[in-house]
């Protein structure tokens, strides 16, 4: 019997391509409010970031565990695209862990730790943003 195939993995890589980069845009758009002196809307946007990549973290997870295992085997059997996505995940899981543990800071403080991990958040990110968009095939 034929497994009947209901995305293609590279377009859902592309797609995940415009996620990342209409959050990083939005991420921009949180620091112009911070230089405007508008820090209440400064978290506002990044409570927003962190609930699209979460909510797009938890979807891809569901579409590849669940929905289509295997979805991204064109990755998985190409040793160059393997090497980029792992290149890609050195950068992404370490900015999935730090954006609530920013957002937290950023709410509750301390001012000094929040602003260490804004450096290095902002590091990791562009690292996945960089890497996810140029790195990664979806062709």
């Amino acid at each position: 019997m034929e497994r009947r195939t209901l995305l293609y993995g590279p377009a859902v890589v592309a797609v995940l391509k415009v996620a990342v980069t209409a959050v990083t845009f939005l991420l921009g758009a949180s620091m112009v409010a911070l230089w405007l002196g508008k820090p209440r809307w400064h978290g506002r946007i990044n409570a927003v970031c962190l609930a699209l990549t979460y909510a797009t973290l938890g979807g891809l997870e569901v579409l590849m565990r669940i929905i289509q295992p295997g979805i991204f085997d064109f990755i998985v059997s190409d040793p160059v695209a393997l090497g980029r996505l792992r290149l890609h995940l050195a950068f992404a899981v370490p900015a999935a862990v730090l954006f609530p543990v920013l957002l937290v800071t950023g709410y509750r403080g301390p001012r000094r730790w929040h602003l260490v991990l804004a450096c290095v958040f902002g590091v990791v990110w562009m690292g996945t943003w960089l890497t996810g968009i140029l790195g990664l095939p979806h062709d």
